[in-house]
């Protein structure tokens, strides 16, 4: 995923002391990968390859309708599911300045994620009981079975059931510059991971791409890249929001949170296939806020959007 301009940190500058950021990155659920020989690898934007992301478990049915790419996407089960279950897990209070304080607070938020998403995804007709691994690791590079991952921001890769992977240096890096804002982005990057687990388990992620590599245009496969990445955003605000009583998000976590989302995104001469930072604070906080009295995955079908919401 880009990070911000120059021009725009320069831009920036003035609530870069508020928010300690000296780039800021949206979690990557496709970095470039490198193909290891028999492995599944996540195609990018504008690329057509012969390999397959790799098939959830099984379900009881996914959708209403016919089960195409498009009315997987659009009428999953998903969407008329019940409140996602509050997992009433509060903050681990431990620093991250180091790689076991990082292991040990995605380790919290990782297991609060599979259980209060278990609900959902049981109604859903998917297989709820498929928890994710969790790999935090320090290089700048890793061998996933996606292939070889270049980047520091969160990836999630779909073999093996789902493999969630924090890059605890960058994590590291922003703690020693603001403390609060590096919570804030581990909790936003863990959830936005676990969003695209959602997905791969609701069989979203599949017949997204299914739909990307089908487009003739480069203009439409990126178009459907940001409908996936603005859900799976979506879907992690959802889990944030369901919870926020308990964890508490609020005083300063919440200010940093919501500095956060209304930043992240496509910036202007970058690839436009994540969305832009206003449509990702619109879809970051349409999962964060209630639906009546509960948080609901279906605030999140983005392909029942137009394209200005988008874009």
């Amino acid at each position: 995923m880009p990070n911000l301009s120059r021009n725009t940190l320069r831009g920036l500058a003035g609530v870069a002391a508020f928010a300690a950021l000296a780039a800021l990155t949206l979690p990557n659920a496709q970095a470039a990968p490198v193909a290891a020989a028999g492995h599944p690898v996540l195609p990018q934007p504008g690329e057509t390859p012969d390999q397959a992301v790799s098939t959830p478990p099984a379900g009881e049915g996914l959708t209403t309708m016919a089960s195409s790419p498009t009315n997987v996407v659009r009428y999953n089960r998903l969407y008329n599911t019940p409140a996602i279950t509050p997992s009433k897990c509060a903050e681990v209070n431990v620093s991250l300045r180091t790689v076991a304080g990082v292991q040990s607070y995605s380790s919290k938020l990782w297991t609060c994620m599979y259980a209060a998403w278990a609900v959902p995804l049981k109604y859903a007709g998917a297989a709820y009981k498929v928890k994710p691994k969790l790999v935090v690791h320090t290089g700048t590079k890793i061998n996933t079975g996606c292939g070889i991952a270049y980047n520091t921001t969160g990836y999630y890769c779909s073999a093996s059931n789902g493999v969630i992977y924090i890059p605890a240096a960058y994590i590291m890096q922003r703690w020693g510059q603001n403390p609060t804002y590096a919570r804030a982005w581990l909790t936003q990057m863990m959830a936005h991971e676990y969003g695209h687990h959602v997905q791969f388990l609701t069989g979203i992620l599949n017949a997204s791409w299914t739909r990307q590599r089908a487009f003739s245009t480069n203009a439409a496969r990126l178009e459907e890249s940001r409908r996936r990445e603005l859900q799976a955003s979506c879907l992690g605000a959802a889990y944030i929001g369901a919870n926020k009583r308990y964890y508490p998000m609020s005083g300063g976590l919440l200010t940093q949170f919501n500095y956060l989302i209304s930043h992240m995104g496509d910036q202007p001469g970058g690839v436009r296939d994540h969305g832009s930072p206003k449509n990702h604070a619109f879809w970051s906080t349409a999962g964060f806020n209630a639906k009546h009295t509960y948080t609901v995955a279906g605030n999140c079908n983005t392909w029942n959007a137009s394209s200005t919401y988008v874009a």
